[in-house]
Parts: structure tokens; sequence; C-alpha cells
């Protein structure tokens, strides 16, 4: 992507602020690669609690959201001390799945430190297969 392409802080519209710490950083002195995914996921949990889709529930009729596809694409490196927020926002809603497009931006700033998508089926845990959005779910999405 250029620099025209690049996500904007207008374009989300659900914030999960993250420190960055002295341990996520690699021996090259950045930020290791992977941990930009555990950045995301923090931020896609509390996405998930916001909308009441993360509960501890473990019971075979038990449906919500897994990860099924993921991207990220590393556009600045980052160090120990730094503050981000990590920004997601619904861009797909499909039948039985959605995409949450996201980025990380440095806290306060318009600097991309990084975006990507991820796509989430909506699982049924005792069948083991994705269903149809339940239809709340799918008019939350919709309304950002």
């Amino acid at each position: 992507m250029g620099e025209m392409n690049r996500p904007v802080r207008a374009g989300f519209h659900f914030w999960w602020p993250v420190t960055v710490r002295w341990g996520d950083m690699d021996a090259m002195g950045h930020v290791n690669n992977m941990v930009y995914f555990q950045y995301v996921e923090s931020a896609r949990v509390g996405y998930c609690e916001a909308w009441g889709w993360e509960s501890r529930d473990m019971s075979s009729a038990r449906q919500g959201p897994v990860v099924v596809s993921q991207t990220f694409n590393y556009r600045r490196q980052l160090h120990y001390p730094a503050e981000v927020e990590v920004g997601l926002e619904c861009t797909e809603i499909r039948r039985r799945s959605f995409v949450l497009s996201c980025a990380i931006f440095r806290k306060g700033s318009d600097e991309v430190i990084g975006d990507g998508t991820c796509a989430m089926a909506w699982l049924d845990y005792g069948a083991d297969k994705a269903v149809e959005l339940p239809a709340a779910v799918r008019e939350r999405l919709a309304k950002g």
C-alpha cells in the first residue's frame, strides 16, 4: 500500500489503548512482528466483550466469533517505551462471518504503525461449524 492507502483515524470507531512493554522487543531492538497480533487480539477481545460476544460460558450450546484469517502490514518500527491505540471497524458483513479492519496508531497522532484485517466466522461451538450471523449481531455490526 502506498501512503494514499493508509488508514485514517476517522475510519475507526472502537479504540483500545496499549502500552508497549520492554519484553515486547526482540533482539533487533524493536517490537517483534508477532506482538502486533497480540495488540490486535487484545483490541478484538475488548470489541467482542463490549457487545457481549465473549462470554466465559463454554457449553456446547454456545455460539460466538472465531478468527479464521488475519493479515497485518508493518508500516513503522515501534520501540519501548511507547503508547499506541488500536482502532477496529467492521468493514464487511457476510452471511456467516464478518471482517474487522484494524490499525495501530501512535497514541494521540495520525502515525500508522501498522494495519490489517481479521475475518471472523460465527461459530456454533457444539456443532463445530460456522452458522449464519444472528440478526442482532448483524445489526450491531452494521451500526459500526
